[in-house]
């Protein structure tokens, strides 16, 4: 999973390739960690020395707990281990996977098992996630099972040491927060494969905890008003709020324009510090479309609205049974992670109408920082 690749003797350091995601904390990228010893493991760097100086109090302290549960869980075959952490900035292991918004592993009652072994082992060392709802947080890895993610609101008990062995009994705030852990992975498992949810797993779906019930009615609206009114920030599930905000209205435009049978966007990170939005225009067959002439359709119809920044116009776009366009294989390719669409169902279909999709894939800034 993390295996050394290719050994290179050099002082300690991360080589960058791409950017994954961006927000007000961090910027989340994908690279090479080359250790002290001269070896190189595929690694994801948190970087947050570059944001506002009122934020990075915060990020800092997020890198500091998240560093420490994933040294704590290290071994446990469930989360990736730590490699470095500096100010400014974290390094973690890669591991070839996907998120559950995008993996969607519906009816897959292995991964939910797999899923609930990996929060077991994680609750054994002393460790609770506290970020579970989210789906982005769970990992569907290239054979098939679940890898937790992003630790930064974890707590570690101190009734456990260092090595997750336990000194004292659990505590009772430890037991409820585990427990909102299991309940948040149940509804994940509601989502995708309710069909295997058992009776029990029902029963604790449908009973919160009391400091849940006061959270939500109280400390979540407080977080809610500093997150999005005073910081800006908006969990989109790896989103830029560009894409959630400008792309329907952008795609619904671009689908009006002669020739067009369907828009998709999607978003990229930007080396710049912001996202990017990418449009996948399918032609009608026999039109004459161009990336330039639906600029100037987008400038006309939607004055002072930025455009696309890569317009990829395509033959066809990748779809499911029901007819609705793959926005799972669309934003890899987006993101330029085209080694991970592998990880994602896809029918020979698929793959036949994804090929041209890559070959003319128009976001290649991973190129760019190694001079390909």
């Amino acid at each position: 999973m993390n295996r050394p690749v290719k050994p290179a003797a050099a002082a300690a350091h991360f080589e960058l390739d791409s950017v994954l995601k961006r927000d007000i904390f961090s910027t989340i990228e994908r690279g090479i960690w080359h250790d002290g010893a001269g070896n190189a493991f595929p690694a994801v760097r948190r970087r947050y020395s570059d944001v506002a100086w009122w934020v990075k109090p915060l990020a800092r302290h997020f890198a500091r707990r998240e560093a420490r549960a994933l040294k704590r869980a290290e071994g446990c075959g469930y989360t990736v281990p730590l490699y470095a952490l500096e100010e400014g900035f974290l390094v973690r292991g890669w591991v070839d996977g996907v998120p559950l918004q995008i993996a969607r592993p519906v009816g897959d009652r292995a991964f939910f098992a797999s899923a609930r072994a990996g929060l077991r082992a994680v609750h054994r060392r002393g460790i609770v996630h506290n970020d579970l709802a989210k789906p982005q947080n769970w990992l569907r890895r290239a054979d098939g099972t679940a890898l937790l993610m992003d630790f930064q609101l974890a707590i570690c008990s101190r009734r456990w040491d260092e090595n997750g062995r336990r000194l004292r009994p659990r505590s009772k705030l430890f037991r409820i927060a585990a427990h909102e852990d299991i309940r948040h992975l149940l509804k994940q498992k509601r989502s995708f494969c309710p069909e295997a949810l058992t009776s029990s797993e029902k029963r604790m779906l449908a009973r919160k905890s009391l400091i849940n019930r006061i959270w939500m009615s109280t400390g979540k609206q407080v977080y809610i008003f500093v997150t999005r009114k005073l910081l800006n920030y908006h969990d989109t599930e790896g989103r830029g709020p560009r894409a959630m905000e400008q792309g329907p209205r952008l795609a619904a435009e671009l689908g009006k324009a002669a020739g067009v049978r369907e828009a998709h966007i999607a978003d990229f990170p930007t080396p710049g510090g912001s996202f990017g939005l990418y449009a996948f225009v399918e032609a009608a067959p026999g039109a004459a479309l161009s990336a330039e002439g639906l600029r100037a359709q987008l400038a006309a119809a939607l004055p002072g609205q930025l455009p696309p920044e890569h317009i990829q116009i395509v033959e066809a776009l990748p779809r499911d049974a029901g007819g609705a366009v793959r926005d799972d294989l669309l934003r890899l390719v987006a993101l330029n992670q085209i080694d991970q669409l592998a990880l994602l169902p896809q029918s020979e279909a698929d793959r036949a109408t994804l090929e041209p999709i890559i070959r003319g894939r128009l976001n290649l800034t991973d190129r760019v920082r190694r001079g390909i």
